[in-house]
This record gives structure tokens, C-alpha cells and sequence, in this order.
């Protein structure tokens, strides 16, 4: 990538736009899915490389996207996941969403970190 001298981006992460994708891959992927152990470990890199393509359809220049899923069963216990970073809250954003069935959890982070 050229040397732009450009200090903020021209155009923003547009965070309505990448919920809307992540709902829409949860939803699909998960729907009717029961939890299984082997299934849910390809089943994270397959809906993390669905997510990232479809952010960089957006086509948003200078910003690096890191996609983080958690699949997970549901058997009455409860899960925090937190994360930290370095970050520049005037350009990095992020969108977060969650879903649930009858037997598992879904949750798909995309962190927008800005380059300058």
C-alpha cells in the first residue's frame, strides 16, 4: 500500500451495514445446527471467512479486519468474552452479534482497526 499521508479515513466502517452481515451469516449458518464438538470447530473458520469476505465487499478502504467467532453449547452456564487491544477511538471501530438456539450459542466480532 502507497504512503497516502492521510491521517483519518475518508470514509468510515459503516457498523449498521456489518451487523446487518453478521445477523444474516449467524442466522443462516446456525439456524437449525445442533452443537457438536468437530462441527463447530469448522464451522468457526467457515463463518469467520463468509464474514470477512462480505466486510471487504463493502469495499472501505485502509482498514484491517479481524473477524473473532465463538460457537458454543448451551447446557445452563454462562460465557464473558472480552478482548483488548490497541486502539484509536476517533478511527477503530467494531460490531458485535450474538445468536442463539435450542442447543448452541453464536457470537461473531469484527474489529475495523484504521491504517495509517
Amino acid at each position: 500500500m502507497e504512503n497516502t499521508y492521510q491521517m483519518g479515513p475518508y470514509r468510515r466502517m459503516p457498523i449498521p451495514a456489518v451487523t446487518d452481515i453478521l445477523k444474516d451469516v449467524l442466522t443462516n449458518y446456525l439456524h437449525e445446527a445442533k452443537y457438536e464438538v468437530e462441527w463447530s470447530q469448522t464451522m468457526t473458520k467457515t463463518i469467520c471467512e463468509v464474514i470477512r469476505s462480505r466486510v471487504k465487499d463493502l469495499m472501505i478502504p485502509r482498514y484491517k479486519i479481524v473477524v473473532l467467532v465463538h460457537i458454543g453449547q448451551l447446557t445452563g452456564q454462562s460465557m464473558k468474552v472480552s478482548s483488548r487491544c490497541l486502539w484509536d477511538a476517533s478511527n477503530d471501530t467494531f460490531a458485535s452479534y450474538s445468536f442463539k438456539n435450542s442447543s448452541l450459542f453464536g457470537l461473531a466480532t469484527v474489529y475495523a482497526v484504521y491504517l495509517e
